[in-house]
């Protein structure tokens, strides 16, 4: 079988993966010269913690297995089971890390209630003040602005893969097959449609005006080295409001007598903090649903997730060296892990898997694999 692939981002490539690993031939193009796109504006987290019971569920453990079979092959991706901890300041915040701890999913996830010393041994740089904390077993990370290059590497060596870079599919040509903006045909017995936030143009033509899709935009950052390891990944507790693991009344009596400050409220943010490979933090982010989208990063999100991060850390945050913007794809049925959609003969749309892009692609695109019988 030969596999079109458009979209070089890691739903794309998680695509690319499964297909060449059970034999069959793929060609892979991108509109860039390489992707970039969410896949590479992310925290590279293998975020298990948050996720719904049931179906997001099951997708984000089977992903984490597959990250760690993949890490092991493509050591380049930076894969490292290190966990999460979201440190806890009250009572109000402890009673919801409580009611996730009860829940029946609990030990899948890996759950666990640490007092504040035991967190500080998991992750000796959290010297701020805080009474407790979440700890989450199966979180993970990878290095997102490299993984779709190692796995692409990966990929070629295999003699049955090739990349073509900067070209712009524009046509389905008859069944399984392309046309790109070069004017060349790639033909195929199945094209996989992973365009990520690019939902207009041919995907527009494709799948119609209803595709039930948005595009969310977010802001992150990235500091200097932190010169020493953040052996974990790192919330705060506002990331209770926004993940669906937490629903519960523990989470209505702390959004009823906590509001979000008006920087974190404004702009619907949480923290999130996972170290990079040469040390320094990826920090974010911010979540922006009304279009037309702002084209310049505020700083005010920037100065409220300072100001968390050094409080956890108990000291200076390192010089913030890069500041960034992304936009992904999200259901709107936030429910759905993703939305596949045959399109064409022979043409599947694979997009929307929203904040667990990063997360679930794996497991992703598995599904499609097993779907099409590859």
């Amino acid at each position: 079988m030969r596999v079109i692939v458009v979209g070089a981002g890691v739903v794309g490539t998680m695509h690319a993966w499964h297909a060449v690993n059970r034999g069959h031939e793929v060609v892979q193009i991108e509109r860039e010269s390489e992707a970039r796109g969410a896949s590479l504006r992310n925290f590279g987290q293998i975020w298990v913690s948050g996720r719904a019971g049931g179906e997001e569920l099951v997708t984000a453990l089977r992903a984490r297995e597959l990250w760690e079979e993949i890490g092991a092959r493509v050591p380049a991706l930076g894969f490292r089971p290190c966990g999460s901890l979201t440190p806890l300041r009250d009572e109000l915040e402890t009673a919801v890390a409580e009611a996730a701890v009860a829940r029946p999913d609990a030990a899948d996830r890996g759950y666990k209630l640490l007092t504040a010393d035991e967190a500080r041994v998991a992750n000796p740089a959290l010297r701020g003040d805080f009474t407790g904390a979440l700890w989450c077993e199966r979180d993970a990370a990878v290095e997102p602005r490299t993984a779709q290059l190692a796995l692409r590497e990966t990929l070629s060596a295999s003699g049955r893969y090739t990349f073509l870079g900067g070209r712009e599919v524009r046509e389905v040509v008859g069944t399984a097959s392309v046309r790109d903006d070069h004017g060349d045909i790639h033909t195929g017995d199945a094209v996989i449609l992973a365009t990520g936030a690019w939902l207009g143009g041919l995907v527009r033509e494709l799948a119609g005006p209803g595709l039930p899709v948005r595009r969310v935009r977010l802001q992150m950052m990235q500091t200097d080295p932190l010169g020493e390891d953040l052996t974990t990944s790192v919330a705060d507790a506002d990331s209770f409001r926004y993940y669906p693991a937490y629903l519960g009344d523990a989470l209505d009596a702390f959004n009823a007598a906590r509001p979000q400050a008006p920087a974190a409220a404004e702009h619907r943010m949480q923290l999130l903090m996972v170290q990079r490979a040469d040390g320094g933090l990826t920090i974010g982010d911010t979540h922006e649903y009304e279009h037309p989208f702002a084209f310049d990063t505020v700083e005010e999100p920037y100065e409220h997730l300072t100001r968390v991060v050094e409080s956890f850390l108990g000291r200076p945050l390192p010089r913030v060296r890069h500041r960034w913007a992304g936009v992904y794809a999200q259901c709107t049925d936030t429910g759905r892990v993703v939305h596949r959609q045959q399109v064409r003969d022979g043409v599947w749309l694979v997009t929307g898997p929203g904040g667990r892009g990063m997360t679930c692609s794996p497991a992703i695109a598995e599904a499609t694999a097993d779907e099409l019988d590859w």
